[in-house]
């Protein structure tokens, strides 16, 4: 009992320890948005400062309640777009077989091992002579296409989704639509969940392809509407900061919300996997 205990002791502190460290960014992040942005540079700040309804001002006079909207609904689009493809792919590939299916698989593989930044000049070519500049559809659209997604799916519900459950259902009639959505789909929300957080985060977070697409403030992302701050009210760290906070609340909220799930998703992906 006295070594159970001791191991659980030290494994309690080492925990608390490794949490500490990853929320202090977190922590003094919260506390520089509270100051005025000279006195960032005298040292990192521990409590509140009293600028921090200022700092609040200054972010939505830049109309950053627009950027938010802007990002809120790219992110929520191109995330249910991107899950809703990933997860019938990975599906088809996963439970069904066709000519050329481990061609086509080893070719999504292959895009995985290609950075996006290669083709950026020829997707803004392309993006333009369509039309799709300065909206949000070359940030939602292209999303659906993600390797990894599919990847993703395929590997779960191999490993989670019995063959046994879409037999079943195609004997007592149902079509592969319904077997899908009314039966597979109790199998795999874990790994939906997950896939469904990771690329909320990753178009919340995009930076490059809306800063090379977006050229007018009405359309700006949160990323990019904090580099308007930065130009708008001369260099004001803690304006940025604050606009860094307000941006990061979405994403904890989700977290915390989802957290289960997306553990989860995660661990029997890796475990399955």
């Amino acid at each position: 009992m006295k070594r159970n205990s001791a191991k659980t002791i030290i494994f309690t502190s080492i925990m608390l320890v490794i949490s500490i460290i990853f929320i202090f960014p977190f922590y003094t992040m919260l506390m520089m948005s509270s100051q005025f942005s000279e006195d960032i540079y005298k040292g990192i700040p521990l409590f509140l400062g009293g600028y921090f309804i200022q700092n609040i001002k200054t972010v939505f006079a830049a109309n950053f309640q627009v950027f938010y909207l802007n990002s809120f609904i790219v992110a929520s689009c191109a995330t249910i777009l991107s899950v809703f493809v990933s997860t019938i792919t990975g599906y088809s590939f996963a439970k069904y077989k066709f000519r050329f299916k481990k061609q086509l698989f080893s070719f999504i593989l292959i895009t995985m091992m290609v950075p996006s930044q290669l083709g950026l000049v020829a997707f803004v070519v392309e993006m333009k002579q369509i039309g799709w500049m300065n909206t949000f559809l070359p940030l939602i659209i292209p999303a659906a296409a993600t390797g990894f997604g599919v990847y993703w799916m395929k590997n779960y519900i191999e490993s989670s989704l019995p063959i046994e459950l879409i037999e079943s259902g195609r004997i007592d009639g149902a079509s592969e639509p319904r077997i899908l959505f009314s039966i597979s789909l109790a199998c795999i929300k874990p790994a939906i969940f997950a896939l469904g957080m990771m690329n909320f985060v990753t178009s919340w977070n995009s930076f490059l392809v809306p800063l090379v697409i977006l050229n007018k403030l009405s359309t700006y992302t949160i990323p990019i509407g904090i580099i308007t701050l930065n130009s708008a009210y001369r260099t004001d760290i803690a304006a940025r900061i604050m606009a860094l906070v307000i941006g990061t609340i979405p994403l904890v909220i989700i977290f915390i919300s989802s957290s289960k799930s997306f553990i989860s998703g995660i661990t029997m992906g890796a475990i399955k996997g």
